[in-house]
């Protein structure tokens, strides 16, 4: 799986055209007879960037409102999802529904002027399901477009329960208690206690960005958060130093990093989901990764070569990296946006459907995947760890934040800021990456 759940707008393609093309005006309707409900011909044409098992596993959510309506749905996957759907929305090949990542990409799509608003079923279920914050992330200048459908939660430590009791630790509360485990394991075995990989192709750097988000809301607090990504607050301001900083301790710390591959540079080369082999096979005590991680124990294999159990008695487990004081539970997420291209009734039947708990529960039944949808059943998620990242997306007391660099402009979000965590890797003084980071704004 992989990238499928790392979504990201790799260029902003084709904001200039959007303007001319949009006025050309698009054909209403045209997704196989407009409101033909009745008769159960019309199929409705979804694309996204979601490939592989998980879009067969999202074609079969649709199996029961099929048998019910009569609609047919047919989702395709496309790896370059990010990069196509502008040109072809622009272009007049727009898909009845698309899967949209990121809230920036969003934005860029209701630009082209052929993005529906919302329907008030859809607005009145986000409204009852899910917080204002993720609605907030679906309105685009005060109108409500895009409702949310899969969830993930970013910021977990993976780690080893058995190696874990052998040392006689446990998980810690606070960052600070974090920092001394970290010690403790290093002062018990001799060896690094982290690993991590930040390679990831043109969007090298990531993985670190999620690490660094994940301080910032811990140290400075949502508001501030939400300061940095209205780049209110500078990437050159004492509190972005300060996440960098927390995030130096372990990841800049030769004697921390980076178990079963190398040095402190080794965690560039490193491709980002290779991290879960050597933390399933013990040669990695832990590493900071999203939920969706979980999918990569699926394809490796434990010390003895056997299958990976995760669980908390199980090979692997996962806690979320803690706040800064006990108890505060503030996480950063992501997920995908449901944006409509046709008012056919149909397709905004299908639209509704997503919005629903019923689809939730369909979806996240077939594994691998939870919802922030507050009407859908936890217990349906197919791990024990999945059914705990689903209760802590859904509890009204978890501050939630989406991926900063998501929210940022792509120049900065999905530039100069991973190009500035692989530099800062490599050696270049704190001060110097946080300033080049800061000038991607100026791109």
């Amino acid at each position: 799986m992989g990238m499928s759940q790392r979504y990201r707008l790799l260029a902003p393609v084709g904001l200039l055209a959007v303007g001319a093309i949009a006025l050309a005006g698009c054909a209403e309707g045209d997704s196989g007879g407009s409101g033909s409900g009745s008769e159960g011909t019309t199929t409705v044409r979804i694309s996204g960037g979601i490939t592989g098992s998980e879009a067969d596993l999202l074609n079969q959510s649709f199996d029961q409102f099929t048998k019910d309506t009569g609609i047919k749905v047919e989702y395709t996957g496309d790896k370059s999802f990010e990069g196509n759907i502008v040109t072809k929305v622009t272009g007049g090949d727009a898909p009845d529904i698309a899967i949209v990542p990121q809230p920036g990409l969003l934005q860029t799509l209701v630009g082209t002027g052929d993005v529906q608003k919302a329907s008030d079923a859809v607005s009145a279920n986000v409204d009852k399901y899910w917080g204002k914050d993720w609605k907030s992330y679906g309105t685009v200048d005060g109108d409500f477009y895009a409702a949310p459908m899969l969830a993930n939660v970013k910021g977990y430590v993976w780690y080893s329960p058995a190696k874990f009791k052998e040392w006689g630790v446990s998980i810690p509360k606070t960052y600070d208690e974090l920092l001394a485990l970290t010690k403790t394991i290093q002062e018990k075995t001799g060896a690094a206690p982290w690993c991590a990989g930040f390679a990831s192709g043109d969007a090298s750097g990531w993985p670190g960005t999620d690490w660094i988000e994940d301080l910032v809301l811990r140290q400075s607090g949502p508001e501030v958060y939400d300061q940095w990504v209205a780049n209110e607050v500078k990437f050159t301001d004492p509190q972005i130093k300060q996440a960098f900083d927390a995030v130096g301790e372990i990841l800049l710390n030769p004697s921390y990093v980076n178990a079963g591959f190398g040095d402190v540079k080794s965690i560039n080369s490193v491709a980002f989901a290779d991290v879960a082999a050597k933390v399933a096979d013990g040669s990695c005590p832990m590493t900071h990764q999203a939920s969706f991680l979980s999918s990569n124990f699926l394809t490796v294999k434990n010390a003895s070569g056997g299958e990976v159990k995760v669980a908390p008695d199980g090979d692997v487990y996962a806690f979320l990296l803690p706040g800064v004081k006990e108890g505060e539970q503030s996480v950063e997420g992501g997920g995908e946006f449901v944006a409509t291209f046709s008012e056919d009734a149909n397709v905004q039947k299908v639209a509704e459907f997503m919005s629903s708990p019923e689809f939730a529960d369909a979806r996240v039944k077939l594994g691998g995947v939870i919802s922030a949808n507050k009407g859908a059943d936890p217990s349906l998620a197919s791990s024990e760890f999945l059914q705990e990242a689903m209760k802590v997306v859904q509890n009204p007391d978890t501050t939630l934040r989406f991926d900063a660099s998501d929210l940022m402009p792509a120049t900065v979000g999905a530039g100069s800021f991973w190009k500035g965590m692989v530099s800062w890797i490599d050696g270049t003084p704190t001060d110097t990456v946080l300033s080049d980071i800061q000038a991607g704004y100026n791109n």
